[in-house]
């Protein structure tokens, strides 16, 4: 968990205040029975490093290793369904990195404690890290627009990525913008063949 405060200049340019710890865990409370559902999506339109999410994925994680830990199997396929079922746009780049990697880490940290050392694959690693490229996004949230490393607006709109496992070891991905979802419209822009779960960078 961050400070709350960086530093003024950011406060006054951005209006970045981080929710605190105690916060946080009071208000995932409130969604407890959503934030113990493996699959349960949760969007965080100005995510920070990931306060809400870091909380959320780790509850969900905690269930995932009570169910699963017992086949290396079903974690990681389960683990990676819970990591892919929370999303984040952040206006600043150095929020998304540091985002995406305090998720990367809980996530691996629980994975090497769920899973025996000798049983634990660098691929389904590397599918983790795939899924936060593209569920963690540097965006304004307002506008629906990726924005660049100046926080500036581009003609890029959002993306997101919804994962599901069709049969096996098998994972689809559909994109869709994010002002096709906040429309209702939910109009697929992009679907991808079942793919392997561990190999999940050769779908770019």
């Amino acid at each position: 968990m961050t400070e709350q405060v960086k530093t003024k200049q950011r406060v006054a340019d951005h209006g970045e205040v981080f929710t605190a710890k105690r916060e946080v865990e009071a208000m995932c409370a409130l969604v407890e029975d959503e934030c113990l559902r493996i699959d349960s999506r949760f969007l965080e339109p100005a995510c920070g490093d990931g306060n809400f999410l870091w909380e959320i994925l780790s509850r969900k994680l905690d269930v995932v290793a009570k169910r699963y830990r017992k086949v290396p199997y079903d974690y990681e396929r389960n683990a990676l369904l819970a990591l892919g079922s929370l999303y984040g746009v952040e206006l600043l780049a150095d929020n998304v990195i540091a985002c995406r990697e305090r998720l990367y880490g809980l996530w691996n940290r629980k994975y090497e404690r769920a899973v025996a050392k000798r049983e634990q694959n660098d691929e389904v690693r590397e599918s983790a890290g795939y899924i936060l490229e593209h569920n963690i996004i540097c965006g304004n949230a307002l506008s629906l627009c990726c924005v660049d490393d100046e926080g500036r607006d581009t003609d890029r709109p959002i993306v997101f990525s919804q994962w599901a496992f069709a049969t096996g070891p098998m994972m689809k991905r559909e994109d869709y913008t994010f002002a096709q979802l906040l429309e209702g419209e939910g109009t697929l822009i992009k679907a991808y063949p079942p793919i392997h779960y561990r190999r999940l960078k050769e779908y770019g």
